[in-house]
C-alpha cells in the first residue's frame, strides 16, 4: 500500500490527476469485477465506486484508491490489489449515506484494514 494510506493514489500506480476513470474496467486479482461509476481525487479520501454489474446482481462497490495497483489509459483499466471474493463481501456502496454521513467512508477504512484519517 501506498505512503498515502488507503485513501491516497499510490506514486507508482500511474494515476495522473484530472483524467476521468468513469467506465474503465476493474480487474481484480483473479479477474474483472466491472466498471467504475464513479471516483474521487479528493486528498485523504481518494476512491473507486465499481458497477459490478449481474457479477453481484448489479451491487455498486467503493475501493480506496489504495487498493489500486495499476491504471492502465491505453487499456482504460485499473488493477486492484483485492480478489473477486473480497470485493463482493465489500459493504455496499450508497450515496445517499456517503453524502449525508461525514463517518460513512470509515465502515470501508475497518474492511480494508486500514483506520480513516
Amino acid at each position: 500500500m501506498s505512503e498515502a494510506g488507503i485513501w491516497g493514489y499510490g506514486q507508482d500506480v500511474g494515476h495522473q490527476p484530472g483524467i476521468d476513470l468513469i467506465g474503465y474496467k476493474v480487474e481484480a486479482t483473479d479477474g474483472q469485477i466491472g466498471k467504475i461509476d464513479k471516483h474521487s481525487e479528493d486528498v485523504a479520501a481518494s476512491y473507486l465506486v465499481v458497477d459490478t454489474g449481474a457479477w453481484i446482481f448489479g451491487k455498486h462497490v467503493l475501493l480506496p484508491a489504495g487498493t489500486i495497483r495499476r491504471i492502465d489509459t491505453v487499456e482504460e483499466k485499473v488493477y486492484v490489489d483485492r480478489t473477486k471474493e473480497q470485493i463482493k463481501d465489500a459493504p455496499e456502496f450508497d450515496e445517499a449515506k456517503h453524502s449525508g454521513e461525514p463517518s460513512y467512508l470509515e465502515q470501508f477504512a475497518r474492511y480494508y484494514g486500514q483506520p480513516h484519517m
